[in-house]
């Protein structure tokens, strides 16, 4: 592995102004690529179109259950796929977030902790950025 980093705040940022780039694509087929898969099994990754993002694509990962419920295998399979996903593609970085916090029910330290242990152990030769949510108060 190349490199790992951890971003906090700033990623809040960058997620919500992806999301408004994506909410506007006027292009209705942004992620019909996504509708070939079904549901993921969980998990598992699959790659499609970034629309008009300025990025090769996105990955998408099956981190937590049915139940809304994520495990330390499910994020630990899902970070393995990801990045074997990038690999194939030879993508030269890519940025995570904690899957399994928040809604996945997953402590931030916990699923960190999962995500960096996997990250070691892959084999992924570019640059992996974790992105820590942390929404800031405004009064």
């Amino acid at each position: 592995m190349h490199g790992i980093g951890t971003l906090f705040r700033g990623g809040y940022c960058f997620l919500k102004a992806s999301r408004e780039r994506l909410k506007s694509e006027e292009d209705t087929n942004r992620f019909k690529n996504s509708r070939n898969w079904g549901a993921i099994p969980l998990g598992h990754a699959v790659l499609t179109s970034a629309g008009r993002l300025s990025f090769q694509g996105i990955i998408h990962v099956a981190g937590i259950s049915m139940w809304w419920r994520a495990s330390e295998k499910s994020i630990r399979d899902s970070v393995r796929n990801a990045l074997i996903l990038a690999s194939d593609h030879k993508y030269q970085s890519v940025a995570l977030p904690l899957i399994g916090a928040g809604t996945g029910g997953g402590s931030e330290e916990n699923v960190l902790e999962f995500m960096k242990d996997e990250l070691a152990s892959c084999e992924f030769a570019g640059t992996v950025i974790i992105v820590c949510y942390s929404p800031t108060t405004t009064n």
